[in-house]
């Protein structure tokens, strides 16, 4: 008998029948192999084998008798492996020793490394149709909503323990990360910050001018910088900013293994490394969106002034008089809460990402994605709830 043999009976003579057969000899089931199991040649069902694996109603173990088997090629490790697969669901204990040597090196191979349960799902059409990619869909997002609750408490600690004057993080971190997360992003929010305020000050006037009303441009642009675009226009300039620097930077510190170092020195990173960042933007967002408020308004000074002759003391006049202490604090707070936003969703994505350089720039999409997507959301409530008590 031999295993992947150059030469065989079909060579010089008629193929013997392939057959298989299970019998049982007390607790034991012994599968009978005989004749040539080629290939070229005609193989039994592999229904029987089954049915009799499956009817074994207490613990038993599969042999192999091999005595009556001729020539053979990866047909017979083909048989093995599925009934081998069988045993495993059904209970049943394999006995690889009594499988012939050739096939056994070929079986032992083909089972060292279990398949990986995405692609056995794959495989098995889990994921196929419509119905699956809802399924995994509706998990994976049931499962990110549990690990962002987790993200969000242990931040919460980080937050009480620096309270409590036990803050594990340099304070010269925070100024180095309140310094790029500030001042450094002036220039790009000054200058959408200005366009803004232009664009409203331009579509408002136009409309306004054929009810000879050209000189409420600056209540106009006043209150939806101050109140929604100023807050807005911030978060989503920070969002690709800073939050995907973020992302960017913990993501490659995780594939760097510089997190796990951390860990092992007994350094929490999100004590060390993401509460100092939130910080940083907690503190900066407030300042530059009241930086954006103004700048927004002289956007809308360039066109009411150069377009529509209004003077820069009814300009000021009318923002000023349009303005107060409610309108502005709606805007600086909604400020706070987009900043979270973008810190949180930034560190967070850094650290779940994959070890690769593909998972990094992932990370890094993902982090700016739904930065802008939550801000929007948020800012949608803060609409509702403002409305409802008539702030």
């Amino acid at each position: 008998m031999g295993f992947f043999s150059k030469k065989t009976k079909s060579d010089t003579a008629t193929l013997s029948a392939a057959a298989a057969e299970v019998s049982r000899e007390g607790s034991m089931l012994v599968l009978h192999l005989r004749g040539d199991w080629l290939l070229k040649n005609k193989l039994p069902d592999f229904s029987k084998i089954a049915d009799a694996v499956k009817c074994v109603d207490e613990p038993s173990v599969l042999k192999i008798d091999a005595s009556e088997l001729g020539e053979s090629d990866s047909a017979l490790v083909s048989l093995l492996l599925r009934t081998y697969e069988l045993c495993q669901l059904c209970g049943v204990s394999f006995d690889t020793q009594s499988v012939p040597d050739g096939a056994r090196s070929m079986l032992m191979l083909a089972t060292a490394v279990p398949e990986a349960d995405e692609a056995s799902r794959k495989s098995a059409g889990g994921y196929d149709g419509l119905l699956g990619k809802v399924g995994s869909r509706a998990i994976g997002v049931f499962s990110s909503f549990n690990s962002v609750s987790e993200f969000i408490g242990q931040v919460v600690l980080s937050a009480l323990a620096a309270l409590a004057g036990r803050a594990r993080f340099r304070l010269r971190d925070l100024a180095l990360l309140t310094q790029r997360s500030g001042p450094e992003a002036l220039p790009i929010v000054a200058l959408i910050s200005f366009l803004v305020g232009l664009i409203l000050a331009f579509v408002g006037a136009i409309q306004l001018a054929k009810y000879g009303s050209e000189i409420f441009v600056a209540d106009l642009v006043g209150i939806a910088m101050v109140r929604e675009m100023g807050a807005i226009m911030v978060g989503i300039v920070m969002s690709g900013r800073t939050g995907a620097a973020f992302a960017a930077e913990l993501g490659s510190m995780k594939v760097n293994e510089e997190i796990s170092a951390f860990r092992t020195f007994g350094i929490s990173p999100m004590e060390f490394l993401v509460f100092p960042r939130i910080l940083a933007l907690f503190i900066t967002f407030p300042l530059l969106t009241i930086f954006a408020d103004v700048i927004g308004m002289i956007g809308g000074l360039v066109i009411g002034v150069g377009m529509f002759d209004i003077s820069y003391e009814q300009y000021a006049g009318r923002s000023i008089a349009a303005l107060n202490l409610v309108q502005l604090s709606t805007g600086i707070g909604k400020s706070f809460i987009f900043g979270l936003i973008v810190g949180i969703i930034g560190c967070r994505q850094g650290l779940a990402c994959e070890k690769s350089s593909s998972g990094v720039g992932l990370a890094t999409t993902s982090a700016v994605v739904q930065s802008i997507t939550w801000i929007i959301v948020a800012d949608a409530v803060f609409a509702v709830i403002f409305t409802i008590f008539d702030i």
